[in-house]
């Protein structure tokens, strides 16, 4: 018989249940109750005898407010839930057509490039025929058959460019 004097604390801490289940089973069984000297209450215990297993706990009856409140909770989140993967199909979508513009944008860059390398050499090409005409027109002697080819090379060279020009010009 080994008899201990034990705060409620230490006896839980024995027993492995609360503070407060340790008092109860302390005023159920009767046992010897003394005040310490700082104030706190000692129980005298037989630890030999006292054979204490705790009871599982009973389920409390549901409030049937908390459970429709946990039906609600329960519907908001599958909602939103497939709101979120809506609006993540929706964002795929929008990023493919977002590749596709952008794929777009890139061969459209190409071409006005290509356009405008094509425009520099027209426009070069255009100039030199020009000084070439102006070459001719001021080489050109009288009646001679060389002034009446220069005269006819620079209407064939004034076509030329008065068509480029025309093209550039759409």
């Amino acid at each position: 018989m080994c008899v201990a004097l034990l705060t409620y604390a230490d006896l839980s801490a024995r027993l492995n249940i609360s503070r407060e289940a340790a008092r109860s089973l302390a005023r159920r069984r009767l046992l010897p109750r003394s005040r310490s000297d700082d104030g706190k209450a000692l129980v005298s215990v037989d630890l030999a005898e006292l054979r204490y297993t705790p009871r599982p706990r009973r389920a409390r009856p549901a409030d049937p407010i908390a459970a429709s409140m946990a039906r609600i909770e329960a519907v908001k989140t599958e909602s939103f839930k497939a709101e979120i993967a809506r609006l993540e199909d929706v964002a795929t979508a929008y990023r493919a057509v977002f590749e596709r513009e952008r794929e777009r944008a890139d061969r459209l860059a190409a071409e006005l490039q290509q356009a405008t390398a094509e425009t520099m050499a027209a426009n070069s090409w255009a100039s030199r025929l020009e000084d070439e005409v102006t070459a001719l027109r001021s080489d050109r002697r009288g009646g001679s058959i060389a002034g009446h080819a220069a005269r006819r090379l620079g209407h064939l060279a004034a076509a030329i460019v008065k068509a480029d020009r025309a093209a550039r010009a759409r």
